[in-house]
């Protein structure tokens, strides 16, 4: 894989101030947890960070941003005859033309499914999982929408689904085995993996594992149109009619337009400024023609919003017409941060005074089972700062105090950091970042009954054991 280009940010005309205070303002919010972070101008990276233990080489959980890429394969598929955005969608699943009555289900077009445009009021993930568990397409289209295709927006998973389901229909290959040579290989990105549905479908609206570099490239191939290193890849009129507005999500929330209503496009969100990608937990893939720039941005937190505000406030003034000479030392200030940036690791102690001779001791779930994780149903802690989880019969062996800046990493069975230890005699309390995905689990041991409880700091949208805490390793 070879390197996107890189230039400091002064020739390119951003101010290194600018992009410090944007660091400043992600590290001191405390709902706000960064792992990564890649910003783009003209083309070159002028600033590219990641927060230990997080790390350049490894991919990471998508979620929603997946599926900027399905529309990508999607466009592919326009190009090359296989799809048209006019089709009904049912025209691509003959075999349940019987079955599938409701007029508008039938009047729903690519376009529709495309655009969140299915004629649904709300989210239909659960009820057409209800009509049909096995086969998700079938089921989104025995829920009648309410209103007619093309007229209302809902962000509605099984949309996406179906998208993606049409593409590796037609084209009898996976998302992620049509996209490479297309897109990654081009792009020059590495592996990625995809979950995939009892079907062997790759969920197209979520599941995608891939490096913060994938995600700058697809934002930079976007915002150069579709051309890549002087080849087109995408259709212009693609990017074009997938980066505007198709549908509009209504009226504003209370307290003005947030970024979410500003329109969608084809898989893509529009934003206040530019256009975007995102996933769950603050994902993101920012391209802002205007500034021609993208930034990519791995990251955990509820407050979505937060991060584009703070990108909007500290980022935006930061971008100037041309080079800004004489900003050498903010440049170097700035490199040396960012080969710095690290995550605080939880308190504790590895092994405190009297227990280093004991042994093993196991806990089981506080009240019986571990409410936040039903498959974690034991915990193993030995001498030396020796820590197992037994989960659905996998053991995952974790060490405390060992790592560098107070983090272990472990990457077999499951990639995971660990920090924490024995907070008091009678106290174990460790984080578990499973470091390719945004989450933590938090597990506490309590010697005087010899329970434990363990809580997800933000919940996992794709739910099962803690060996599927990681990339597929699959494209």
């Amino acid at each position: 894989m070879s390197s996107l280009p890189t230039s400091t940010p002064a020739a390119q005309g951003v101010d290194a101030a600018g992009v410090q205070a944007f660091l400043d303002a992600l590290e001191s919010d405390p709902g706000i947890e960064p792992h990564s972070l890649m910003l783009l101008r003209h083309g070159q990276v002028v600033a590219s960070g990641w927060w230990a233990p997080y790390a350049v080489e490894r991919p990471q959980l998508l979620y929603s941003l997946s599926k900027s890429f399905t529309a990508t394969a999607a466009g592919f598929a326009v190009a090359e005859g296989l799809i048209r955005l006019d089709d009904p969608v049912i025209s691509y699943f003959p075999e349940f033309d019987a079955d599938v009555t409701d007029p508008r289900s039938r009047a729903m077009l690519v376009r529709h499914v495309a655009s969140m445009a299915s004629g649904h009021l709300e989210e239909t993930l659960d009820r057409a999982r209800a009509q049909d568990p096995g086969e998700l397409v079938r089921g989104f289209l025995l829920v009648p929408p309410e209103r007619d295709p093309g007229t209302v927006f809902a962000y509605n998973q099984p949309a996406t689904y179906t998208l993606g389901a049409i593409v590796q229909r037609v084209t009898g290959r996976k998302l992620t085995e049509y996209l490479r040579p297309r897109l990654f290989d081009p792009l020059g990105i590495g592996q990625v993996g995809w979950i995939h549905d009892r079907r062997g479908r790759e969920l197209g609206f979520s599941g995608l594992h891939a490096t913060t570099d994938a995600i700058a490239r697809l934002g930079l191939l976007y915002l150069r149109g579709g051309m890549w290193e002087g080849e087109r890849l995408l259709p212009e009129s693609w990017v074009a009619e997938a980066t505007r507005v198709q549908i509009s999500p209504g009226a504003p929330a209370e307290g003005g337009w947030t970024d979410w209503q500003q329109g969608y496009g084809f898989q893509f969100w529009m934003s206040r400024h530019g256009y975007r990608g995102d996933g769950a937990y603050g994902q993101f893939c920012v391209v802002l023609p205007e500034q021609d720039a993208v930034l990519a941005i791995t990251s955990e937190t509820v407050d979505m919003q937060r991060v584009l505000e703070l990108a909007w406030v500290h980022l935006l003034p930061a971008f100037a017409a041309g080079p800004l000479p004489g900003h050498e030392a903010a440049d170097a200030a700035l490199a040396d941060r960012l080969t710095h940036l690290a995550l605080p690791p939880a308190d504790g102690k590895a092994d405190p005074a009297g227990r280093a001779e004991e042994g093993e001791t196991c806990f089981a779930p506080h009240g019986g089972s571990c409410t936040d994780q039903p498959t974690l149903t034991a915990v193993e802690v030995g001498p030396g700062g020796r820590v197992t989880l037994v989960d659905d019969g996998d053991r995952l062996e974790l060490g405390l105090g060992a790592g560098e800046a107070g983090w272990t990493v472990v990457d077999e069975p499951v990639p995971v950091a660990v920090s924490g230890g024995w907070t008091d005699e009678e106290t174990l309390a460790v984080d578990v970042a499973f470091l390719e995905t945004p989450h933590h689990l938090l597990v506490t041991c309590s010697l005087a009954d010899r329970t434990f409880t363990a809580r997800w700091r933000t919940q996992p949208l794709h739910a099962g054991p803690l060996r599927r805490m990681r990339a597929p390793r699959s494209a």
